[in-house]
C-alpha cells in the first residue's frame, strides 16, 4: 500500500508511452478498461506509433533514476536484446536538474559531518556533472589539493528502494504472464540489479573499487586512477583527486593538445584487457565520458560505480573460446558456450551446425583482421536464437569489449582489438600450463575429491535415517503453479455460476406456470426476477469467457 502512489505513476507513464498492453497483462491497474479515466491521461494515436524500443526508452527516462539504471544494465544484455534495443538503452542519460542551492549546503553538511567551509578552502556550487544518483562539484582542500566531490542526492535512497520493491513484483508478474520471458529469469535479473544499484548508492563502495584499480595499476605509468581522500569519504559523499584532462571526445581536439590518438587507443585497450584477463576486475563501462587523457598520453579512468568480476574459470573459458575460434573448431566453441547455459535445454546438434555456419563467414579472415564487434554481435545473435542466457559477468564482459572497440575505433580508424588480445591470451595459456599452477590445481582437486569421499558415508547414513523416519523430501519447482490454482479457481467459479443460472431458468419456468401470487407486468414476480437474474448471470459468464480468451 505504501508504494501504491508510485505504482499508479508507473502505470500512467507506461500507458502514456503506448505500453498499455504490457500494463494490461500485468494488471496495472486491473480495471484496464477504465485506466484512461482513472489515470486521466491521453492515449497515443496508433497511426503515429513509434517503435517499441524508443517508447520504452522514453518511458524509462520519465520513470527516473532506478529505471534509467535498469536500462543501462539491460544495455549490457546483448544476449537478450537485439541491436535496436541495445542502441536505445545506451541512449539513456541521467539528465536531471542539480540540487537547489538552498538544499545543497544542508546536504553537504549532513554527508560530510561538518559545514563545507570547514573542510574546503574553495567549493564551486555549480556542479560539473549532475546525474540522477549523485552530482559532482569541484573543490579545493585546505592544503591546496584540487578534488572532485561526488555527492549523493537527498532522498534518493528511499525512492530507489520503493522502485526496487515494485520491480521485484513486476518481475514476478512477468514470469507468470509472459511464458517466453521466463527463460530470461526476470526475478534473478532484478535481484542482481538491486544488488548492483545498492552498491552504487553507497559511494564508499565506489571508493574501494577505485583503490583496488589503483593498486592493480600502481606500476603502470600510463594509467591513472584518482586518489580517494578517505577522511572525507562516506556512503553519501566521495572525495577524490580532480582529473584535469581532456575527455575522449571530440577526437579532433586531442592532436592539437599534443596527444597521440592511436597511442591512446593502444594504451587504453591494453589497460582494459589487463583488467579483464589478468586481474579479473574491470571497469564495466569504459565509454568516452568515463575516460580522460592527460599530458604524455596518460589515461585516467573515472566513475567506478559499475564494475565486473571474472573468476579464473571464466578467464579460462574465454581463452578456450578464442582458441576454438582461431582453429575454426565449432565443437570447441559450443562446449564453452554450453557452460553458460545453466539448466537451459539446447539442441546441441543444431547449435553446433549454426556455429559452423557462423565460422564459415570468417574462414578466410586472418585473426589479426577480425572485427571483434561483428564477431561478438554474431555470437550474441546465435545465443539469442537458441534461448541461451549469458551469466551476468559474461554479459558485462562482452558489453565492455564492444564499448572498448568502439572507443578504439574513434581514436584510431585502423584499431583492431584482436591484435591487443593476442599477447594476453598467450600469457594466460602459459600461466595455465605453468608447473606451479598445475600442481596447485591438482592439489585442490585431490583435496575436494578426498573431502567428498570422506563425507559420503555420513551423507548416505543421513539419507537412510530420513527415509526411515519419513523425513525424506523431494522439492519440485513447478512453474506457474500459483497461476494454475488461480485459473482453476476462476473455472470453478464460472462452472458454479453456470449451474446456478441453469437452476434459475428451470425454477423460474416452473414458477411461471403457477397461478396466483404477486405479479409484475402481468407476469409472476418471482418467475420474472429469476429470469432476470439468469440473464445477468449469462451476460457475466459470456463477458468473462470473452475477456479470458482475449488475454491469452
Amino acid at each position: 500500500m505504501r508504494d501504491l502512489p508510485r505504482l499508479k505513476e508507473i502505470s500512467g507513464i507506461l500507458f502514456r508511452h503506448g505500453l498499455g498492453e504490457f500494463a494490461q497483462r500485468l494488471s496495472l491497474p486491473r480495471a484496464v478498461e477504465k485506466a484512461g479515466q482513472w489515470l486521466n491521461i491521453p492515449f497515443p494515436d496508433p497511426a503515429n506509433a513509434i517503435p517499441t524500443p524508443i517508447r520504452l526508452r522514453q518511458a524509462f527516462e520519465e520513470l527516473g533514476p532506478t529505471f534509467i539504471k535498469l536500462g543501462q544494465i539491460l544495455s549490457t544484455r546483448v544476449d537478450m536484446f537485439g541491436p535496436e534495443w541495445i542502441v536505445e538503452f545506451e541512449k539513456l542519460q541521467n539528465t536531471v536538474p542539480p540540487i537547489p542551492d538552498a538544499q545543497l549546503a544542508a546536504t553537504l553538511k549532513q554527508a560530510l559531518g561538518a559545514p563545507p567551509e570547514e573542510i574546503f578552502a574553495e567549493f564551486d556550487h555549480s556542479p560539473i556533472g549532475s546525474a540522477s544518483i549523485a552530482q559532482v562539484h569541484r573543490a579545493v582542500l585546505k592544503d591546496g589539493t584540487v578534488v572532485a566531490v561526488k555527492l549523493r542526492r537527498p532522498g534518493i535512497v528511499d525512492k530507489v528502494e520503493a522502485d526496487l520493491r515494485i520491480l521485484e513484483h513486476l518481475a514476478h508478474l512477468i514470469e507468470l504472464e509472459f511464458p517466453d520471458a521466463r527463460r530470461f529469469q526476470p526475478s534473478e535479473i532484478v535481484v542482481q540489479f538491486a544488488r548492483s544499484l545498492r552498491r552504487e548508492l553507497d559511494l564508499a563502495v565506489e571508493a574501494r573499487n577505485m583503490e583496488r584499480f589503483a593498486k592493480d595499476f600502481a606500476d603502470d605509468p600510463h594509467v591513472r586512477v584518482p586518489r580517494v581522500h578517505w577522511e572525507y569519504t562516506k556512503p553519501a559523499v566521495n572525495v577524490q583527486d580532480f582529473v584535469d584532462g581532456l575527455p575522449a571526445t571530440p577526437v579532433e581536439a586531442l592532436a592539437p593538445a599534443g596527444l597521440n590518438p592511436p597511442l591512446l587507443a593502444k594504451r587504453g585497450a591494453d589497460a582494459v584487457l589487463k583488467m579483464i584477463l589478468l586481474n579479473g576486475f574491470f571497469h564495466a563501462d569504459p565509454h568516452p565520458g568515463n575516460v580522460f587523457f592527460l599530458p604524455d598520453n596518460i589515461i585516467a579512468f573515472i566513475d567506478f560505480g559499475m564494475v565486473g568480476r571474472l573468476s579464473h574459470k571464466r578467464r579460462d573459458e574465454i581463452v578456450d573460446l578464442l582458441a576454438a575460434l582461431s582453429e575454426r573448431d565449432e565443437r570447441g566453441m559450443m562446449n564453452v558456450m554450453l557452460e553458460w547455459t545453466g539448466s537451459t535445454p539446447v539442441d546441441e546438434e543444431q547449435f553446433a551446425e549454426d556455429i559452423g555456419e557462423m565460422l564459415f563467414q570468417y574462414d578466410h579472415v586472418p585473426l589479426k583482421n577480425l572485427n571483434m564487434s561483428q564477431l561478438i554481435n554474431d555470437i550474441m545473435a546465435l545465443i539469442r536464437d537458441h534461448g541461451i542466457v549469458l551469466p551476468p559477468d559474461m554479459a558485462m564482459l562482452f558489453k565492455a569489449l564492444l564499448t572498448l572497440e568502439g572507443l578504439g575505433r574513434q581514436l584510431n580508424p585502423d584499431f583492431q582489438l584482436v591484435e591487443h588480445l593476442a599477447p594476453f591470451v598467450r600469457q594466460l595459456i602459459l600461466a595455465r600450463y605453468d608447473p606451479r599452477n598445475f600442481l596447485m590445481r591438482s592439489k585442490q582437486t585431490l583435496r575436494e575429491g578426498f573431502a567428498m569421499i570422506a563425507d559420503l558415508p555420513r551423507d548416505i547414513i543421513r539419507i537412510g535415517k530420513d527415509i526411515r523416519h519419513g523425513k525424506f523430501r523431494i522439492n519440485l519447482d513447478l512453474k506457474r503453479l500459483e497461476q494454475f490454482g488461480y485459473q482453476l479457481d476462476k473455472s470453478v467459479n464460472r462452472l458454479t455460476m453456470g449451474i446456478v443460472t441453469g437452476c434459475l431458468i428451470i425454477g423460474s419456468s416452473i414458477v411461471m406456470t403457477v397461478k396466483g401470487g404477486p405479479t409484475l407486468f402481468g407476469l409472476p414476480l418471482f418467475g420474472f426476477l429469476g429470469f432476470m437474474a439468469a440473464f445477468f448471470n449469462s451476460m457475466w459468464l459470456i463477458w468473462s469467457i470473452w475477456r479470458a480468451g482475449k488475454n491469452l
